[in-house]
Formats: C-alpha cells, structure tokens, sequence
C-alpha cells in the first residue's frame, strides 16, 4: 500500500526531500538554542562584560532567526508536496476508474467513489504532509532533547525516565480506544454521501411526492450517527490534553524543586540557574514532541482506512481488457450471438440470459421485445462488451467482439437508451461527444433526422445553449432527441435504439423512424446495398442515388445513399 501510494509523489519528490533537509535544520536549531539560552543566564548571573552577553545575545537572534527561515522554507516545500500529491492521487484514481468496465463499477458504489476521491484523499494528503514534516521533526527534537537535557542536566534528567513511559503509555491507550470509532465513521460516509446524491438526483419525485420531510429525517439520521461516531472519538482524543498537562506541570515542579536545591546546596557547582532553565525547556519540549508524536500516531492510524480504500480503486483490475493484438477494423455491422449466457456475478445463481442465439446481418432492422426485467438492455450491452458473456460468444462484423480493440468496437456501436445524460456544456458541445470533429452542417443534418433541429433554433442562443448539468433545463422528450441526434454523428456500423424515444410523442417518433433508414446504408457492403435498393424497387420506392460526399462529408467512402419516398407523395 505504500509502496503504490508513494508512486503519486512523482515529480514532488524534489520539495519533498527539500522538506525532510530543513526540517530536520529547524529541529537542530531549536534544541540547540536553550543550550545558548543558558550561557547567556550564566553570564548574565555572573557579571560577565557587555559586549560578551551582546555577542552571545546577538548569536541566539541568529539561531532563531535561522530556524524561522527553516520552518517556512519546509511550509512552503510541504504544502507544494503534499498537494502536488493529492493531485496526482486523484487523477490517478480518476484514470484508474475511466477503464474500468461495468463489472468493476458495479462493486463500487458511485457515492463510495465520491467518497474515496474527496475526503479518502483529503485524509491522505494531510498524513502525507505530516509524515514529511512533524513525523520527522517530533521524533528527531524528542532524541536531540533528550540527549542535550541528559548533557546539561546530568541526574536531574531522570526526571524524563518516569515522566516519559507514563505519557506513552498514556497517549498509546487513548489511541487504542479512538481508533474503531474512527475507522467506522469512514463507512458511514459513503452512506451519506449515498443520501445526499440519490436526493439530488431524485429532486423531481421528492417534491411531486411532498417526501421533504421524510428525506430530511433519513439524512438527518445518517449525519447525526457519523457525528455520534465523532464525537465518541473526539471525547477520547481529547484526554491527551490534560494527560499532557499532567506530565508538563509534574515535570515543571520536580525540576524546580529538586534543581533549586541542588543550585543551592552545591553552589552552582553540580547544575547552575542556566542548565535548570534549559532543563524546563527541554521537558517541555520532550512532552511536546510526544504530544504531537501521538496527534501523528491517531491521524496516521485513522488515514490508514482511507489510504486502504484508495488502493482499492488503484489495485482494481479492469475486467475487460484488449487482446494481445487487437482488431481494428469492423467491417461491418452484422450481430452474432452463439450460445451466449450471461450473469452479472459468478456468484449469481441464475442467469440474465440462457442460449441465446442470434444473427442479424447488416443493413436488417431487427426489434427486441419483452417485458420489464426480461434482460433485454443487458442483450445489448454484449454487443459493444461493456460485459463479457460468462458462456459463448457475440460476434460483431464476423469477428468475435472479445478479439476488437475495445475503443475500434464502441465507436462502431452506437446506443441511444431511454435513460441518456447531457453533460453540462452547450448543445454543441454535447452533440460532438459523438464525433468531435462534426461540422455544423453535420450537427444541424443530424438534429434534423432526430426532429430536433426545430426545438433548438427556437432557442435564444440556439446550437450554443447552454445545457445543465444532466441535462436538467430541458425537457425529457428534448433530451431523448439530442441524444439520438448525438448517436447519429458517429456514423455506427449498428444503430441500438433501446426504447429512446418513450418521451417523444407518436408524430415525432414516426419521424425519427422515417428519417433514421437514410443512415441504415451507411455500413452496407455494395452487394447488399444492390440487393436492397432492388427489393425497394419492387415494393414501390422511388430511388435517387446522389454523391455521399455532398450529404455526407465525413463519410466519403461511402459510394451512394438512398433516398426513399413513396411513389405518391414525398
């Protein structure tokens, strides 16, 4: 787990070795500086000259001064790491999620991803600073401490030999006890983040129902027990403070008591007023770092829940994933299924599909019909694999749809569902996630086979409307049309309409149907569309053929289109 988290450092490892060398400067200056601070008591209690107390006075402003630029220095290289780290943490998750197929999508919630890319990685980011600067400096002032109260204070130090194990001891409880309720809370907030989405989401419905209240109550439930959690663990954390406090006035009265007495009884000749006044500040500065060395230990300890969920999302291996030398090219739009079963988890116990065979060569308009649940979204979600069947094969343009180049296959198979997103951005924007080099001629020919051309230019700002998020500013029936209109622009070699136009009105969906077979040729091989525009023929069409380039621009290799219409009327 380290190890792959310490793989998003990346290009910071530069300001983050630069803040382990002045870290470690800083920590070396302040131990250093109550040593100064005693000579200087010592001179001042003996009567030394001025200009030696100035020069010693002079010394010490210099040390401060130095370590301040040290503490600053390390801030800024800290936090230039330590985002640089969040940032490359999350974009590495959100590249790791972008290829994952729905399998893998399915054993995350969406909310939990939220979850684990916003507060997992906030937790991380703060340890991460942590570690490269107070998990350095703590430790190291708590060694140099000890080591300089030992040399200046001699047995007056054994103070730190009973002071020390206890606030160990003490801080190693407390964390102890802290620990499950904040390893907990992490949980319960994708459940809340899981409430607020779903209610967002869910706007609409929750008003026509007036559930308002309820759905007040349910995030209200859910909120109060992460601050329950919370609380319980905060009340624990909280006793490092008085155990602190404790420790710091016990050791503050044994070296005032015991040093003053041995200042007195041998004269300055055993432990002077300087070494005593170092030694206070070197007690408190031993119980300090061990303060914060427990603070690092329960932030350290409550991160690694979410360091663990983040791994998660970067150790997950895409289940679908390209051949060793994938095809291509898809050479046509003819849809085979063999044999195909098909359930979501392997610890499924029944199937979605059973024996499902079949074949539908290109250029066929084929219907699917059947009930609510009778699997006939996850039929097509086969053809361009965003699963792989558990039993038998699909083949796609003869070729079996596993061997394609899984991006080659998806740009060939369009799906237009009764369920579509817009994403925020203008309508042309929007449109051009199906080709993002269509003209506006195409965007404006392709709208118009959806029968959305109209509804646009009735905007103010027309192609260049600016859709919400979801696609909230327009109404359903809008939304199913753009979206097709979108399907369209990639020019598919199969056109899957999975009850896309169930918002649309009777006269609209008639026209989409009827402008939709001038594309149907589009992934036709000549001899088929010979044998086709003959059957036309028979059956009372009337056929011009004209140059694809002039209707189609970017389809040029098509040799002609089709145009139909009934003998007596356009």
């Amino acid at each position: 787990m380290i190890k792959r988290l310490a793989g998003c450092v990346r290009e910071y490892k530069k300001p983050t070795i630069l803040t382990l060398i002045f870290i470690v400067g800083e920590a070396f200056i302040e131990t250093f500086i109550p040593f100064i601070t005693a000579k200087l008591v010592n001179l001042i209690k003996y009567n030394a000259p001025m200009e030696q107390v100035v020069r010693i006075g002079l010394f010490l402003v210099l040390m401060a001064c130095l370590s301040l630029c040290c503490g600053g220095i390390a801030g800024a290289t800290c936090a230039k790491a330590s985002t640089g780290f969040a940032r490359n943490l999350r974009h590495d998750m959100f590249e790791r999620v972008q290829s994952f197929s729905f399998e893998n999508i399915d054993r995350f919630s969406s909310a939990s991803l939220v979850t684990r890319m916003t507060t997992d990685v906030s937790n991380v980011q703060m340890s991460f600073m942590m570690i490269i600067r107070m998990a350095i400096r703590c430790p190291l002032m708590f060694i140099f401490c000890i080591v300089m109260a030992f040399i200046m204070g001699g047995k007056l130090a054994l103070t730190f030999v009973v002071v020390v194990p206890v606030l160990i001891f003490g801080l190693l409880m407390i964390a102890r006890k802290a620990m499950p309720a904040f390893r907990a809370v992490f949980r319960k907030y994708d459940r809340l983040n899981e409430s607020i989405e779903e209610n967002v989401r869910a706007m609409r419905v929750v008003k026509g129902f007036a559930r308002e209240d309820y759905e007040k109550q349910k995030f209200g439930a859910a909120s109060e027990d992460i601050c329950g959690d919370f609380t319980h663990a905060e009340r624990i954390v909280a006793l490092n403070s008085p155990l602190m406090q404790l420790c710091v006035y016990f050791n503050m009265v044994f070296i005032m008591i015991v040093g003053s007495k041995l200042v007195i009884t041998s004269g300055g000749q055993t432990i002077d007023v300087g070494q005593m006044s170092a030694m206070l500040t070197y007690g408190f500065q031993i119980l300090m770092s061990l303060m914060m060395i427990s603070m690092i230990y329960v932030m350290l300890t409550m991160s690694a829940e979410s360091a663990k969920r983040i791994c998660e999302v970067l150790a997950e291996e895409p289940a679908l994933s390209n051949p060793e030398n994938p095809v291509t090219e898809v050479k046509d739009g003819s849809v085979d299924f063999d044999g195909v079963s098909f359930k979501y988890s392997a610890k499924a116990k029944k199937f979605a599909l059973r024996d499902i065979d079949l074949h539908i060569a290109a250029g066929m308009t084929v219907g699917i019909l059947g009930g609510t649940g009778s699997s006939k979204t996850t039929l097509i979600q086969l053809i361009s694999r965003l699963y792989d069947t558990t039993e038998g094969s699909v083949r796609v343009g003869g070729v079996d749809v596993r061997d394609y180049d899984m991006e080659t296959l998806r740009n060939s198979v369009a799906v237009v569902l009764q369920k579509n997103l817009l994403f925020s951005g203008t309508i042309k924007d929007n449109l051009r996630w199906g080709n993002p080099d269509a003209t506006d001629e195409e965007l404006v020919a392709a709208c118009k086979l959806a029968q959305a051309d109209d509804f646009v230019r009735s905007f103010p700002d027309s192609y260049d409307t600016w859709i919400e998020q979801g696609g909230t500013n327009v109404s359903g029936g809008q939304k199913q049309r753009l979206c097709i209109a979108r399907a369209l622009l990639k020019k598919p070699k199969v056109l899957i309409l999975d009850d896309s136009t169930s918002a649309v009105d009777t006269r609209t969906d008639a026209l989409i149907r009827a402008g939709i077979p001038t594309l149907s040729y589009v992934s036709c091989d000549p001899a088929t569309l010979a044998r086709d525009v003959k059957l036309l023929r028979e059956r009372g069409y009337a056929l011009q053929t004209a140059e694809a380039v002039d209707l189609f621009p970017r389809c040029a290799h098509i040799e002609t289109v089709c145009l139909l219409s009934r003998q007596e009327g356009a």
